[in-house]
């Protein structure tokens, strides 16, 4: 399911203060960035993610992939940086950053 605006908008604002817990090359989507990526969004919930990739339609793509790859939806792209969310049924509230930051 889609994320409202009203969901998008809380989570730009906890995205801000978030650091990328994942950087994408121009190698592309690898077994080690799929198995990071798997990983963070089941600690987190919502993730920054960093693409080192110079064309724009390029990292469109990349960020496209990871949403596909990570079953996530896309929150925000600004610049080199994406936000993805995806809800995680077990949620860890130490680790999950939408439930520290609420």
């Amino acid at each position: 399911m889609p994320l409202t605006q009203e969901q998008k908008k809380q989570y730009k604002s906890i995205g801000h203060h978030l650091k990328p817990v994942l950087t994408v090359a121009d190698n592309g989507l690898t077994e080690g960035v799929l198995a990071e990526l798997e990983r963070a969004l089941s600690d987190h919930e919502l993730i920054k993610i960093k693409l080192n990739i110079l064309e724009r339609e390029s990292r469109l793509e990349a960020i496209a992939q990871l949403c596909k790859a990570g079953k996530a939806d896309l929150v925000q792209v600004i610049g080199k940086m994406a936000l993805i969310y995806r809800k995680n049924a077990k949620v860890n509230k130490q680790l999950s950053n939408v439930h520290r930051f609420n």
